[in-house]
C-alpha cells in the first residue's frame, strides 16, 4: 500500500495500514465543551468557598449580569435601611410617617452622600443609623468601583476561529485544518498555537476513559499575528488521526481543542483564545474558501464574509 491513500469520498475516509487507535463500543459520547471551550459538564459534590472565589465569581460574570446584580444590591441595601428608618418611628423629619417610599429616597441620598434636600435626621437613633449608611455607601462604591476596573482592564483578544475545521491536502498528505483571524486588527506579537485531541478509549475496563494528546502543526508560531493564519496538523505515520475514519471520530467522540497565547502590543499584556472542534464539525475532502483578494490597482483585500466558507476538492 502506499504510504498515504488519497481521499475517494467525500467523507473522507483515509485507511491506512496502521490499526486504528482503539475506542470504545459505547454510543457516541456527549460533548464535553462548547465551541468557545467552555465546559458543558455539571459539577457536582466539589467544595466550595464563597468567601475566597467571590472575587473570582464577580470576575467571570457576564457585564450583563454585574450590572444587574450592582442594581439589584444597591436597591436592596437602600430600601434595607429605609424599614430600617421606619422602625425608629418619627426620625426623619420631612418623610411622611409610614410612607416607605420617602424613606427610601432619603436612604438613597444617604448612602451616595449626596447630601439632604427637605429630610434630614432627627435624634440618636437616626444619626447612629445614617453614620453607619454612609459608611456602607463609601465601602460598597468602593468594592464597586474596582471591580468595574478589574472587569474593565481585564485583556482580551477577539480571535475569530471557523466554524468548522477541515481534513485536506497539503504537499499531497492528508492534513487537519482550521483558520484564525484577529478580528481586532491590532498587532498580537509572538502568538503560539497549540492543538490538542481528546477522545474516549477503552482503557482496563474503562470504556469513557479520556485521553489527551498533543497534535503538532506544521507552524505554531508567528511573530506577527494581524490578519489571517491557517493552522495546520499533518496527519501521518507519527499522528493519532492516521487511519482513523469519520465514523470513528464519533464514535471516539473525538474534540479538538484549540488554544492562542500571544502578547497585545497596545497594553504589554498576555492574551489568550480559545476554540473546541467536535468530530461533527471536521469536513472531510474540503478546504477553506479564498479570503485574499488582488484589485486591479495591485492592492490586496481581505474579505471576511469568506472567513467560514469551505468548498469541496475538485476530483
Amino acid at each position: 500500500l502506499p504510504r498515504y491513500r488519497p481521499f475517494i469520498e467525500l467523507r473522507g475516509s483515509f485507511r491506512a495500514t496502521r490499526e486504528p487507535a482503539p475506542v470504545s463500543d459505547q454510543p457516541t459520547s456527549p460533548a464535553l465543551m462548547r465551541s468557545d471551550g467552555s465546559p458543558i459538564v455539571k459539577r457536582i459534590g466539589a467544595p466550595r468557598d464563597l468567601v475566597r472565589d467571590l472575587y473570582h465569581m464577580l470576575l467571570a460574570l457576564h457585564w450583563g449580569q454585574i450590572a444587574l446584580l450592582l442594581c439589584t444590591l444597591y436597591c436592596g441595601l437602600s430600601l434595607l435601611f429605609a424599614w430600617l428608618y421606619m422602625a425608629g418611628g418619627d426620625c426623619i423629619n420631612g418623610a411622611r410617617p409610614g410612607h416607605l417610599l420617602d424613606y427610601f429616597f432619603f436612604s438613597v441620598q444617604t448612602l451616595a452622600t449626596i447630601g439632604y434636600g427637605v429630610m434630614h435626621p432627627i435624634g440618636d437613633y437616626a444619626n447612629f443609623l445614617v453614620s453607619f449608611e454612609a459608611f456602607c455607601g463609601l465601602l460598597a462604591f468602593s468594592l464597586m468601583t474596582g471591580l468595574l476596573f478589574a472587569k474593565f482592564s481585564i485583556p482580551n483578544a477577539r480571535v475569530l476561529f471557523s466554524r468548522q475545521a477541515v481534513v485536506g491536502r497539503r504537499d499531497g498528505k492528508p492534513a487537519l485544518m482550521f483558520r484564525m483571524a484577529n478580528a481586532r486588527g491590532n498587532h498580537i506579537l509572538e502568538a503560539h498555537v497549540n492543538l490538542t485531541l481528546n477522545r474516549t478509549e477503552g482503557i482496563e475496563g474503562d470504556p469513557n476513559y479520556r485521553r489527551f494528546l498533543r497534535l503538532p502543526l506544521v507552524v505554531s508560531e508567528t511573530p506577527l499575528f494581524v490578519l489571517t493564519f491557517t493552522a495546520t496538523h499533518i496527519i501521518d505515520e507519527s499522528s493519532p488521526l492516521f487511519g482513523i475514519t469519520l465514523e470513528e471520530m464519533q464514535k471516539g467522540a473525538y474534540n479538538f481543542t484549540v488554544t492562542l497565547i500571544g502578547l497585545d502590543a497596545l497594553v504589554s499584556q498576555t492574551v489568550h483564545a480559545r476554540w473546541n472542534y467536535d468530530a461533527s464539525q471536521v469536513a472531510w475532502d474540503h478546504r477553506f474558501a479564498d479570503t485574499l483578494f488582488r484589485q486591479a490597482d495591485g492592492s490586496f483585500v481581505l474579505d471576511y464574509t469568506h472567513f467560514h466558507e469551505i468548498v469541496p476538492y475538485k476530483v
